[in-house]
């Protein structure tokens, strides 16, 4: 039986060409921790996971810790048994569901590798449908997010995504001004990252039917979930869950209440695939579609993300732009990116995306094993 014989564990930092600006948070670094699981068979498997305080409770410090106490349990397991070690990573530790993502990943590159397959065929996908990223713009000033816009449209994106969760009159100044740059060919995506009241997300949401906004994501806090329904309810553009859908439990609680028309599944928020496998299969059951999109996860993590897309019938939207955010990008293989943010696929065994040996040993790691 193949066995998990040595697990290392990385933090990386890479500065971000400029600051990525939320309701939430400004960051100015990708603040990361890439897994490397080597079993006894030699096969490795990576993964990755971009740690965000006001999400999931975590830093990279943290996460790098407690991915110390997952690779205890985890070294000698059998790789192949990702139920149970996902179950084995739950026992370990309550919560912490993005550094438990970067494992989950991992195990999944060893199971599609020894396998013989693409991690996307591995997990019941094909190649049947184009995977096309939006392309951020960060919450700013009005005239800076124009300025922005102007430069993704030139770059050839067709889908942007607005970050809001200000005050009702700058918001909604700023949709107005970046519709009329844009002009009404360009999709126009919207995230207020919990940003808004109840009232004032429905007053926008509405007043905002004209603009031709595809959806809105998460726009009150996370535990006001049970106000979402009325915010469906009264607003004329579709409602997606984000932060208050982490794993499939939310997700049954949020379709239960008739919540939101999709989700947004993110790898770190689920704890890996293996349960957002089943938010997909519970959205798929309801008739809800999905976003696929990810934190500040370099092109190996949105690899992962990529595979699960394919994977979805449901996954409609995607949102994988973070990489190209990146001053430098210490990925070898994995997806690539062309123009307008058509992404292309691996065809590999496994996840196809590694961190080459000389990257890594720059790096601040423990080994375990």
């Amino acid at each position: 039986m193949i066995k998990i014989d040595q697990l290392e564990i990385y933090q990386s930092t890479v500065l971000l060409k400029k600051p990525f600006v939320t309701s939430l948070s400004r960051d100015t670094h990708a603040k990361n921790i890439v897994v490397v699981i080597r079993t006894d068979e030699g096969i490795t498997g990576f993964g990755e996971c971009n740690p965000f305080l006001p999400i999931s409770g975590e830093s990279m410090e943290s996460a790098f810790a407690v991915a110390q106490y997952l690779a205890q349990g985890l070294l000698h397991k059998n790789p192949l048994d990702i139920t149970g070690n996902s179950a084995l990573m739950d026992a370990i530790i309550y919560g912490n569901a993005s550094i438990k993502s970067a494992f989950d990943i991992a195990l999944y590159d060893i199971a599609s590798q020894q396998a013989g397959i693409p991690l996307y065929a591995f997990l019941g996908g094909s190649k049947n449908k184009q995977i096309v990223t939006d392309y951020t713009i960060s919450i700013r000033e009005v005239n800076r997010m124009v300025t922005d816009a102007e430069n993704i449209i030139e770059n050839g994106f067709s889908i942007i995504k607005i970050k809001l969760g200000g005050s009702y009159e700058k918001d909604m100044e700023r949709i107005r001004r970046i519709r009329e740059t844009a002009g009404r060919d360009i999709t126009l995506r919207i995230d207020a990252n919990q940003g808004w009241s109840k009232e004032t997300a429905i007053e926008i949401l509405q007043d905002l039917d004209d603009f031709n906004i595809q959806h809105c994501e998460e726009p009150i806090p996370r535990f006001d979930f049970m106000e979402l329904p009325e915010v469906r309810q009264k607003s004329s553009i579709p409602v997606m869950a984000d932060e208050s859908c982490c794993d499939h439990h939310d997700a049954k609680r949020l379709i239960a209440i008739n919540a939101c028309d999709s989700i947004n599944i993110k790898l770190g928020k689920s704890s890996g695939i293996y349960k957002a496998l089943k938010i997909s299969a519970l959205a798929e059951e309801a008739n809800l579609t999905i976003q696929v999109g990810g934190f500040l996860e370099s092109r190996l993590g949105f690899t992962a993300s990529a595979h699960l897309a394919l994977a979805c019938k449901n996954a409609l939207y995607f949102d994988f732009d973070t990489p190209l955010m990146f001053v430098d990008d210490p990925v070898t293989d994995g997806i690539t990116y062309n123009r307008g943010g058509v992404i292309t696929m691996p065809d590999k065994p496994g996840l196809g995306a590694f961190i080459e040996d000389g990257y890594l040993q720059k790096l601040n790691k423990i080994i375990i094993r």
